[in-house]
């Protein structure tokens, strides 16, 4: 069965968290599904060769893939967005976004060679890169000062189809409780204007301490054990046995009531 998106969006929205699994799932193709999405063996071409002919430094490489049969889109957009507000940035900060789009820019052209045409696991490679570079080069330190800068970028909109937006969003919230919480209030209100309170439906169904807290288990707390209310025949209370509760016509009814057999 498809995974239905906005059915998603609206429980990860409210949780304040997107979980890229549950996104993939709608993305990726199935397994022993008759048809599989592959790259176009001209897309392939033109991608391979753009890689080749593209620099490592600013957005050229990204651009090889804004139009591919595959549709992964957003890279460009990422690309420039981060470019243009680095001068937002100390010196410490720019150089993170540089070299975070450098290490994704030589992935790209280093992996997509090895890569199968099969959209599912072109998209893989693209998202895997994301995650591997926005970490090792440290881009929440360049933006959790300036979260401003990453308004063009935590749009509703750009969520979907699920691709590189997704998954730059799965990294910025887990960049500490301030971004978390910006950007899920963010894409909550854009999210609203599109379809109303139908959006905060499901605000409370994932505490954001519970998921905040390190190790932190996510079943209730135990209480204080109660009174049990006996709801099963065997644990009811004894109550004196009158005669007439004897009778056959009485055993049988009673026995019907809990689905027991007379022998």
């Amino acid at each position: 069965m498809t995974v239905n998106v906005s059915a998603v969006m609206f429980l990860l929205l409210g949780c304040d968290q997107l979980l890229a699994m549950e996104l993939h799932a709608h993305i990726l193709e199935k397994p022993g599904s008759q048809v599989k999405k592959r790259l176009s063996l001209q897309s392939t071409a033109e991608i391979q060769s753009c890689l080749v002919s593209s620099g490592d430094v600013g957005c050229g490489m990204f651009q090889c893939f804004s139009n591919n049969s595959c549709e992964i889109q957003g890279l460009h957009h990422i690309c420039l967005t981060l470019l243009h507000n680095a001068g937002r940035y100390d010196s410490q900060g720019k150089s993170y976004v540089k070299d975070a789009l450098r290490c994704m820019a030589m992935g790209l052209r280093q992996r997509f060679s090895c890569v199968s045409r099969r959209c599912s696991a072109v998209k893989e490679m693209v998202f895997s890169l994301q995650r591997e570079c926005y970490s090792k080069h440290n881009l929440c330190l360049a933006v959790q000062d300036h979260l401003d800068t990453m308004g063009n970028l935590v749009q509703f909109q750009l969520m979907f189809p699920a691709g590189p937006f997704v998954e730059l969003m799965n990294f910025l919230l887990k960049c500490g409780d301030e971004m978390r919480t910006w950007v899920g209030r963010r894409l909550r209100g854009q999210c609203e204007q599109h379809w109303g309170a139908l959006c905060s439906t499901f605000t409370n169904n994932c505490p954001l301490s519970q998921l905040d807290v390190p190790g932190h288990p996510t079943s209730p707390p135990p209480s204080i054990p109660g009174p049990v209310t006996p709801v099963d025949p065997l644990l009811q209370p004894t109550r004196e046995v009158k005669l007439e509760d004897m009778t056959p016509a009485r055993l049988t009814d009673n026995a019907t009531k809990f689905d027991l057999s007379l022998s």
